[in-house]
């Protein structure tokens, strides 16, 4: 933490390695590192080169308290689809059960971290009159396609956090309280939040972090005959 640069690391490695971390030491991160961070997300690509983003990051101490009240409600949808989901059956029952305990640690301690980051898109209105589809598909396609101006970004605030030291994770829960976030953070109402990411410096460890084979979820020309390169 005294010397960034130390900790510095390459890109797949930082790949590799940055793995969902929701427990935060309560130390300060300094505003240059948020600035570093926020530098690196907005390279990212837009669509048309709109760059539409807004990213609020929230250090006052109130402002994440009600923050993490909205998180906290928002939380009870994911905690009962918790009680009758069924384990993926990648997930061995020990690596499902830590992660689940991990997500509710953070049901309870979202406003703990000493940064938040909400990434939110200002979106204009859905739908094109060239489009061939029906308008119900075109709005539909609209909602599909938005995130694509925003979650590049959000990958490489991701990768800037591990190549940093700090540690952070994606979460969208809070969206099912999307007036309250938006009202809480004075943001406009054409711009929709997308991820809500707690930033501090890590008490658990970097990865590596475990994924499928890419034979079961990557395929050559078509679905089916699976990636073996």
């Amino acid at each position: 933490m005294d010397d960034v640069a130390s900790v510095q690391i390459g890109l797949f490695e930082a790949t590799h390695s940055a793995r969902a971390l929701r427990r935060f030491r309560p130390d300060p991160v300094p505003d240059e590192l948020i600035t570093r961070v926020l530098d690196t997300a907005v390279r990212g690509p837009s669509a048309s080169g709109g760059q539409n983003w807004i990213f609020v990051v929230v250090k006052d101490p109130a402002v994440r308290a009600r923050i993490g009240e909205i998180y906290r409600e928002s939380s009870r949808v994911v905690q009962a689809e918790y009680a009758e989901r069924a384990k993926p059956a990648h997930l061995g029952d020990r690596q499902y059960e830590l992660m689940k305990k991990s997500s509710s640690y953070l049901f309870e301690h979202m406003a703990d971290a000493p940064v938040l980051i909400v990434a939110a898109l200002k979106l204009g209105a859905p739908g094109s009159r060239h489009s061939p589809l029906s308008r119900e598909d075109e709005i539909a396609r609209f909602w599909r396609t938005s995130g694509a101006s925003i979650y590049p970004a959000i990958q490489n605030l991701i990768l800037a956090c591990r190549a940093l030291g700090l540690g952070t994770v994606l979460t969208t829960i809070h969206t099912y309280h999307e007036g309250a976030m938006k009202a809480a953070l004075g943001l406009p109402a054409d711009a929709y939040t997308y991820a809500l990411m707690p930033v501090g410096w890590p008490l658990d460890k970097f990865g590596p972090i475990k994924r499928r084979p890419l034979g079961e979820v990557a395929f050559r020309d078509r679905w089916g005959n699976s990636w073996a390169g």
